[in-house]
């Protein structure tokens, strides 16, 4: 019985019902208007005849595979990614956009992977081309819509005389606090805030990024995460420095305590801090009209920069464990709420730059907080009074 169009009770919407080649078929079309209705239930039962005498193997795109990787509880990091600014679509999917699995050879990954990354060294094309592509491409054989493939992944040159310049991400090695110091100096109050908070707690980006005002308790300089990247909560020691900072937070916000100069909320992602990338991006360039390099500071940096600075205090690695959130006993992870006083004792080790004292937002962080780097002015007399 072909496939035809009908409507059941007590919905607008059409159905479609039949049979194609021993294949039943009952499924919604998602639409009342009979018109379009009828080019989907058209396009299905093409779909479900070719199905029938190719395979299924032979009609699956590499972009619909991706749509059910991800569906399935897949990540979607590295397979596609839309700049918000430009609206530009890059990523794995894109490079692949519209070929069936059928027909994807090695040289289809190797060309995709130099045209998207295209001054990037072999390890960078691996993690962020080939895995999220094998990835796919094992879901796909798991249902049977692909064969098992052995994919050839970048290599890195061999020999002992082969020399690699590659240039170190930013975020992944600790810097000095004064250089620190110099960085933030040039930033806009909200991001700077959040960079100082991170520099003096140790704490994850995405943990910052979702902090809200009931986990923070700024008379016991201490701050409670219900959950972390290690799926345990635990508790932070807070700087004596970032004091001033909380109390003006907690006395005007509620919710999530850091927000942008909008007054949103950052996006919650883990992405390397990239949610205040603009911010970093900024400060980079002004110190450059300086004529200072600073090119390896990011959000991440300042974990990094704790872990090594309790480290060079002398600061027991058990105790610089529990800071960053690496270690845990029974009563950290049961008592996150309750301040431990060796961990606050060693938060408050780390050095403090008088440039960083004298940033021009600290008398007021919250109101600075709506104004960009370029609002560097007196309040005006009215608001200030009121």
């Amino acid at each position: 019985m072909p496939l035809k169009l009908i409507q059941r009770q007590g919905s607008e919407n059409f159905y479609i019902r039949g049979t194609v080649r021993g294949q039943s078929v009952f499924e919604s079309t998602g639409t009342c208007d009979r018109k379009v209705a009828e080019e989907i239930r058209i396009q299905a039962e093409a779909r479900l005849l070719k199905e029938s005498v190719h395979g299924k193997k032979a009609l699956v795109t590499f972009t619909e595979a991706s749509e059910s990787y991800v569906a399935s509880g897949g990540s979607s990091k590295y397979l596609i990614k839309k700049n918000k600014k430009t609206g530009k679509v890059t990523g794995v999917v894109p490079q692949l956009r519209g070929k069936l699995l059928k027909d994807i050879t090695q040289s289809d990954l190797d060309q995709g992977a130099a045209a998207l990354y295209p001054t990037a060294n072999a390890e960078t094309k691996n993690r962020q081309f080939f895995t999220p592509f094998i990835a796919v491409w094992n879901h796909c054989v798991l249902n049977q819509w692909a064969e098992p493939r052995q994919w050839r992944r970048p290599r890195k040159p061999k020999g002992t005389n082969v020399t690699v310049l590659k240039r170190r991400r930013a975020g992944t090695a600790p810097t000095s606090y004064d250089r620190a110091a110099t960085f933030v100096a040039e930033m806009s109050p909200a991001p700077a805030q959040i960079m100082t908070t991170l520099f003096y707690t140790g704490m994850r980006p995405i943990e910052l990024f979702t902090l809200e005002a009931y986990q923070v308790d700024v008379a016991a300089r201490w701050i409670s995460l219900d959950e972390t990247k290690t799926g345990e909560p635990r508790g932070v020691p807070m700087h004596e420095f970032l004091v001033p900072l909380f109390e003006d937070l907690l006395e005007t916000r509620r919710g999530v305590l850091f927000l942008s100069h909008k007054g949103e909320p950052y996006p919650p992602s883990d992405e390397f801090g990239g949610q205040i990338s603009g911010a970093i991006e900024g400060a980079r360039g002004r110190l450059a009209k300086r004529n200072i390099e600073i090119v390896d500071i990011s959000a991440y940096t300042g974990r990094h920069t704790v872990s090594t600075q309790l480290v060079v205090n002398g600061v027991h690695p058990y105790i610089k464990d529990q800071i960053l959130g690496h270690a845990a006993d029974d009563m950290s992870r049961h008592y996150t709420q309750v301040p431990q006083q060796p961990l606050i004792e060693a938060i408050n080790t780390l050095p403090v730059p008088q440039v960083w004292r004298d940033l021009w937002w600290w008398e007021e962080p919250v109101y600075w907080s709506r104004r960009l780097i370029g609002a560097k002015q007196k309040k005006p007399a009215a608001i200030k009074s009121a």
